[in-house]
């Protein structure tokens, strides 16, 4: 087994204060590790507080309570800025600069951490052919379809060489068709990088095809209700994946737990 990269004990997370009364729990004591080279997904019907979650664990939010551990260093109740480095972020909505090219938009990650030189330039191409997007390096993001657009955001997230990969809805905003195409796309650069990936969707097939283990969350305040551990091969997982006995009877599973938990 690889080594524990990430834990969480304990997080909490209210908005508001009890004092006035006006507060939200979204999320109670969750606790969740993840290994090395793993593709976490976590699951979850709307607003039961995945993506809040996801925001604690990559230092955009601090919990209200709870402990964080990267590499068994424990930060409290939120990851430290000097820290940030370690994480790539992918979301829903793309976020690219217009006015930059598509190389222009992985050198801004670079300038904004100040990794300057050879090596650098070099990872930008590296990382725009790992996405298939190499040939466009010089395109404007208008230029793209949204497909294209999401890919340069993965290949962005992934230029200054983070240890952990967060993805948050990343292909919610795309069609039918192309979410599917690039889901596949996702999963070999997984198998590529060997990055530790921990992504929140609302599609169970989805997160059958990419991960190795799958949390669903209950509705806020959102608690672990289950964890399922996804034994499909990797060589499995093609355009045949729903014809595998494995992923249809933990797609049944998993569609009833949600449909419960509504």
């Amino acid at each position: 087994m690889e080594k524990e990269i990430f834990k969480l004990k304990n997080i909490s997370k209210v908005f508001g204060s009890h004092k006035t009364g006006d507060y939200a729990e979204v999320l109670r004591n969750i606790d969740m590790d993840v290994f090395e080279k793993e593709f976490v997904v976590i699951l979850g019907n709307s607003g039961c507080g995945k993506s809040t979650f996801l925001k604690i664990v990559g230092g955009i939010l601090p919990a209200t309570s709870g402990n964080i551990l990267l590499n068994e260093k424990d930060y409290g109740s939120e990851v430290p800025r000097n820290v940030l480095k370690r994480f790539g972020f992918i979301f829903q909505n793309n976020n690219l600069l217009q006015w930059r090219t598509v190389e222009g938009n992985l050198h801004f990650i670079l300038e904004m951490m100040k990794l300057k030189g050879e090596k650098w330039s070099a990872r930008v191409n590296e990382m725009l052919d790992t996405v298939g997007l190499l040939e466009y390096k010089t395109v404007y993001p208008h230029e793209l379809s949204g497909g294209m657009k999401q890919r340069v955001g993965i290949a962005r997230a992934l230029v200054h060489d983070p240890d952990i990969l967060i993805l948050d809805q990343p292909l919610g905003a795309l069609d039918a068709i192309t979410r599917k195409m690039l889901s596949f796309e996702i999963l070999n650069i997984w198998k590529k990088t060997q990055k530790t990936m921990i992504m929140v969707t609302n599609n169970v097939d989805e997160a059958l095809l990419l991960a190795n283990r799958i949390f669903i969350f209950s509705p806020a305040p959102a608690v672990i209700s289950r964890s399922f551990k996804v034994d499909i091969p990797m060589d499995e997982r093609t355009v045949k994946i729903t014809q595998n006995k494995i992923f249809n009877e933990l797609r049944k599973e998993i569609d009833e737990l949600l449909r419960t938990t509504m």
